[in-house]
């Protein structure tokens, strides 16, 4: 039976773990732990970047974005740009399971979180609307590299009793955005990809840029092609650096995270990213600091 494990990320991905692992160990599908880890984030007000307390838009709105997938099906299903829904990691997999489609965005997702039961609930926090008063960018924005003000998306990967991989990735995305901007997360092989076959990887930072190179898939294809967890990782991070020098930017923060069905994890990160993420160890759960590639790196 393989050794279960839940990993997540950025240090309040042990909320996510906590909740995650006691699902695996009673024997739970990896993606019913998964969600149950992302939701116990997005439920968190103290987290400005997933679910209620979000730090909003340019225009003070708060739209979350997510994505779930089963690596043993490679069923998924996500939402984007979804307002006033909490658990919208949840409504991703009614995505995956109740309608022909993989992604609803917008107000099409919030009505069917309608239908679909789910209560409509107001987001903000005082403390992330006096944060958005305060920090908000006031020139509109320009073109080029996206504003990295704030992106620190979840995303939770877990192994089962099975042998079977499941993920999730929810965030409220880049702080102060346009509306309607849409990001890597509820993208499925950029935020997230999950395939039994080879393994199951997940994104954070700037959306735009993970996007660009269709980050997450990029890494699952790595191991598929026999590399370790830690090395698919590390070539993403390289090729968002290489992508960065063609376009003549300066690399936005990204950072990787994998884990494969013998257990083994694997992050990587641009430099200034200081990537942390969780995993359980025995009984409790780990806190680690993924290592920081940089552009000149081989």
């Amino acid at each position: 039976m393989p050794q279960v494990t839940a990993t997540a990320t950025w240090p309040f991905g042990q909320i996510a773990v906590r909740a995650a692992v006691p699902l695996l160990r009673q024997g739970q599908a990896a993606l019913d732990a998964a969600l149950a880890g992302a939701q116990a984030v997005e439920d968190d007000p103290a987290v400005r970047s997933v679910g209620y307390g979000g730090i909003a838009n340019s225009i003070g709105t708060v739209s979350l974005d997510a994505c779930v997938m089963d690596g043993r099906t490679l069923n998924c299903g996500g939402v984007a740009a979804v307002e006033n829904v909490r658990h919208v990691a949840a409504l991703a997999r009614r995505v995956m399971e109740r309608t022909p489609h993989i992604l609803l965005a917008g107000e099409g997702a919030r009505l069917f979180a309608v239908q679909q039961g789910f209560p409509l609930d107001t987001l903000h926090t005082p403390e992330a609307v006096a944060q958005w008063h305060k920090e908000r960018p006031k020139p509109p924005p320009r073109p080029g590299p996206a504003q990295d003000r704030g992106h620190d998306t979840v995303t939770v990967l877990a192994l089962d009793q099975k042998g079977s991989l499941g993920g999730v990735c929810t965030t409220s995305g880049l702080s102060y955005k346009l509306p309607g901007r849409v990001g890597d997360s509820p993208l499925i092989g950029a935020g997230l990809y999950v395939d039994d076959a080879a393994g199951a990887a997940g994104a954070t930072g700037v959306g735009e840029e993970i996007i660009r190179i269709g980050g997450s898939f990029f890494v699952v294809e790595q191991m598929r092609a026999g590399r370790s967890p830690q090395e698919a990782c590390e070539l993403a991070v390289r090729k968002v650096n290489s992508v960065a020098v063609r376009r003549g930017v300066h690399p936005a923060r990204v950072a990787f995270l994998a884990l494969d069905v013998k257990g083994r994890l694997g992050a990587a990160c641009t430099t200034g990213t200081n990537f942390q993420y969780a995993v359980n160890r025995d009984a409790d759960v780990e806190l680690r600091k993924a290592p920081e590639i940089a552009v000149n790196a081989r």
